[in-house]
């Protein structure tokens, strides 16, 4: 007699529910790897919950979105009212604190919310979670729902690991004023950062905020993801890498995802690499730091003026609206020199031969960028990871300087710009940049650490 056939339940395909970071440069990393992942798993539909504003600068029309991947715009707290509840003068920066802190405080309800919303839309429950490792949240969320929590750390390894270990940073340094030059070498892979250069939400800033209460919660609750995945590879970082794996279910980096997932070039608007063409290699000193932050008229004075006394020639990507705050007859005067942009395409700007030197805020993608390209890097951090980063670059890569005592004067730079662009020390920098760029290629590349790690994060 033959065997019957036992009858097998239909299992509904894979549905991956992704829960962006809407402020500063978080969503963008995180779209770009989910769009890679969404072209190599056709069959996994991917639910992309995000702000409508952040949304809309993600998905355009010059870039390719796979079918199975689809956008969700969430609610944004409103910002009417805020400044004045807080007692404060509206400002840019302020706004934009309030309602990142007002949005975090009320993600975990509303994305709850959202994602049985989206559920219902594509017509199969969520079997993972993917989500920016600030929700902490979603450890919770996740056990309810049942499913794999994977978060994703959208700065560096150094960074991440000054938060894991707040307590232990706290309990050993305290309240304690004078130890600013303290090292921290009872974490492995941190000997050479001090306590001046951590995140002040670890240890000396407002210990009571919402923003500070969340990363310490976030830093408890990822041990409980199935993994935490980072845009960065094993070479760069490896005693923290390490550290952190020994920690948590699985640590993955699986960067530069510039050099993982293809990027589509951008428009050169304003002709600056027809100018760089011009120029000799590693000559020449971009300057740019980011979207968000705005240096004061007193630094960008500072700038102008270092740039015009040493003669290098220059690259500076500035917004109209600050050209004002230049020194009188500083473009005239510096217009066989150099050039300023309101805008440029800096991944294409940082590849080309000519670029010595990256003068940069010091936020994570830029300085990823920086280190793929193989250019030294002079760093002038603002707030956050910024300040951990650049003691990296200094002190732990070898590929930079850091402004000293944190502003930009006219004698600093130019002193950090004849170090990079002139000195032999500045020749080591370019060497070991090269060495890098060349682990960073090695790392994306089919047999790779980071193609490893990619499969390995949702095995």
């Amino acid at each position: 007699m033959s065997r019957p056939q036992q009858m097998t339940k239909a299992v509904s395909p894979p549905h991956v529910a992704v829960l962006a970071f809407p402020y500063g440069t978080h969503a963008a990393p995180l779209i770009s790897i989910i769009r890679h992942l969404a072209a190599l798993a056709p069959e996994i539909h991917f639910s992309f919950l995000n702000t409508a504003d952040s949304n809309a600068a993600l998905f355009t029309s010059s870039v390719k979105t796979p079918p199975n991947l689809t956008r969700r715009d969430v609610p944004e707290p409103p910002s009417a009212g805020l400044t004045h509840h807080m007692l404060m003068p509206p400002s840019a920066g302020l706004t934009r604190h309030m309602l990142m802190v007002a949005f975090l405080s009320m993600a975990g309800e509303m994305f709850r919310r959202e994602v049985a919303e989206a559920e219902k839309e594509v017509g199969r429950r969520a079997t993972c979670l993917v989500t920016d490792a600030l929700y902490e949240f979603a450890a919770e969320m996740a056990a309810e729902m049942g499913v794999a929590w994977l978060a994703f750390w959208t700065t560096g390894p150094a960074a991440l690991s000054t938060h894991f270990h707040t307590d232990l940073i706290r309990e050993k340094f305290g309240c304690q004023g004078g130890r600013e030059l303290e090292e921290l070498d009872f974490i492995p892979g941190m000997s050479k950062i001090r306590v001046q250069d951590i995140p002040p939400q670890v240890l000396d800033g407002n210990l009571d905020s919402v923003f500070t209460k969340k990363l310490h919660q976030m830093a408890r609750a990822l041990p409980k993801a199935t993994s935490v995945f980072i845009n960065s590879f094993e070479a760069l970082d490896p005693a923290i890498n390490s550290d952190l794996d020994s920690k948590l279910q699985k640590f993955l980096n699986i960067g530069p995802l510039s050099l993982l997932v293809p990027q589509m070039a951008s428009a050169d608007t304003h002709h600056c690499l027809p100018w760089l063409d011009a120029r000799s290699e590693s000559s020449v000193a971009y300057i740019s730091f980011g979207t968000v932050t705005v240096l004061p008229a007193h630094e960008l004075a500072a700038i102008a003026e270092a740039l015009e006394a040493t003669r290098f020639p220059f690259l500076w990507s500035l917004k109209d609206e600050a050209r004002t705050q230049l020194p009188d007859g500083f473009l005239d005067r510096a217009s066989g020199l150099g050039k300023i942009v309101p805008w440029a395409p800096q991944v294409e700007i940082l590849a080309h031969r000519s670029v010595g030197v990256f003068i940069t805020h010091c936020g994570w993608n830029s300085v990823l960028e920086g280190v793929v390209s193989g250019v030294p890097m002079i760093g002038r951090p603002f707030f956050g990871d910024q300040k951990v980063n650049a003691r990296v670059i200094e002190s732990v890569m070898g590929i930079g300087v850091v402004i000293e005592g944190g502003t930009f004067t006219k004698s600093g730079l130019a002193g950090c710009l004849e170090v990079v662009l002139a000195g032999e020390d500045g020749r080591r920098m370019r060497e070991r940049a090269e060495e890098l760029k060349k682990a960073a290629r090695e790392a994306v590349m089919e047999g790779g650490s980071s193609p490893k790690n990619r499969k390995c994060c949702w095995s």
